[in-house]
């Protein structure tokens, strides 16, 4: 199918045929959607896919007994983990001192290494630290000075930092819904569910957030997708300046 033809295709199921899933395509879409973009390609996320019968069935629970989630075969939770800002900062740094050694002209890569260190040992704890909200008032601050002289980002709360966090994380999972339908299976994106208790049937360390819960089958063709599919006039949200 082309991209267009996906995009119709995919919907949001509300309810699963009986049918299980071959583990592995799941687990191969996870992995095409580890190729989507995260900001400074830090990938603060992991994906947990859930096959386990009485694991899923705790799931259901805790994502309210929604009719998608109890019928579900699978389920993936999308999580943030910001905490490991240092350790994956660190891994792309190194990729890159690798990547810049092997593609840059000699005379640039002294500059490009050093310019990469600064980044990512430096820039990157400096935005992603968290001290009780505290780190993020002294970055907004900075920040907000700065940009009277130049155009800076100022959006650096820690508050700010979560949700650029859970905006990588959430392209990850549009593109596994995509990856999905192209293998001919169907998915609902959930954020209705007690956080606090997927965390603890996962095992989830406290510093994890979990962006969303997606619940993955066949669609039953008589109560999968209720109706036609609602978009607001392209005309209310396209602005062209």
């Amino acid at each position: 199918m082309s991209l267009a033809e996906l995009l119709h295709r995919r919907r949001s199921v509300r309810h699963y045929e009986a049918q299980p899933l071959d583990t592995d395509t799941v687990a191969g879409c996870l992995e095409l959607a580890h190729l989507a973009p995260s900001s400074s390609n830090l990938q603060l996320y992991e994906f947990y896919h859930v096959t386990d019968p009485a694991t899923l069935r705790e799931l259901a629970h805790a994502c309210l007994d929604q009719r998608t989630a109890t019928t579900a075969a699978q389920m993936v939770v999308f999580v943030t983990r910001q905490d490991l800002h240092r350790d994956h900062a660190h891994k792309v740094l190194e990729f890159e001192k690798g990547n810049i050694t092997r593609n840059s002209p000699p005379d640039r890569q002294a500059h490009r290494i050093a310019r990469q260190t600064t980044y990512y040992m430096k820039l990157m704890p400096f935005l992603y630290s968290r001290a009780f909200g505290l780190l993020g008032i002294l970055r907004r601050v900075v920040t907000e000075v700065a940009h009277w002289f130049r155009p800076m980002i100022t959006n650096v709360t820690e508050a700010d930092m979560r949700t650029v966090a859970h905006k990588s994380c959430g392209l990850a999972a549009q593109t596994f819904m995509l990856a999905m339908a192209e293998a001919g299976y169907d998915t609902c994106p959930l954020e209705g569910f007690d956080e606090g208790r997927v965390k603890k049937i996962l095992g989830l360390p406290r510093a994890a957030r979990i962006t969303m819960v997606i619940t993955c089958g066949i669609r039953r063709p008589d109560r999968g997708v209720w109706g036609e599919r609602f978009r607001l006039p392209f005309s209310e949200i396209y602005h062209r300046r």
